[in-house]
């Protein structure tokens, strides 16, 4: 009977964290999961998809991120991340605001690609000859476009 009851309890333990897990974890629409992406539909393919206002001034770091960016992601992910429409999407957009995408994902994705889940623009791939630190640098110069488009 000892046994069953120490199971029962853990059972019941589990159970409650389970419970209370729930209970404090953002739902999807609180984590921005239900943030959808603009209707592309009427934009000519390759063309800017949003349109980004540029800060008077960059930091240090987001001068050097806006280099790397220009030579490594812009081709996809278009001029000052304005995305293209068809083939890559807008960096300055509230699905990428720093609350959903870190700047870890930035990381993760620039170096292990990203399976396509916002947007239908099919997976990135890997970006090759990207350190870590550089993709800082470029999520730096990312988060300043953003801020100043009032994505926070």
């Amino acid at each position: 009977m000892g046994k069953m009851n120490v199971v029962a309890g853990v059972a019941l333990l589990v159970g409650l964290a389970v419970v209370g897990w729930q209970a404090i974890t953002p739902t999807a629409s609180q984590r921005g999961h239900s943030m959808t992406p603009p209707n592309t539909s009427t934009i000519p393919a390759g063309e800017k998809i949003v349109g980004v206002k540029l800060p008077k001034q960059l930091s240090a770091d987001a001068a050097l991120g806006k280099r790397m960016f220009d030579v490594k992601c812009a081709a996809c992910h278009g001029e000052n991340a304005a995305g293209q429409n068809g083939v890559a999407p807008p960096l300055v957009h509230k699905i990428y605001e720093p609350s959903h995408h870190s700047d870890a994902a930035f990381v993760s994705a620039a170096q292990n690609g990203v399976r396509s889940h916002h947007w239908r623009f099919g997976s990135m791939p890997a970006v090759e000859g990207l350190t870590r630190s550089d993709v800082l640098l470029i999520a730096r110069y990312v988060r300043e476009l953003q801020r100043e488009n009032g994505i926070n």
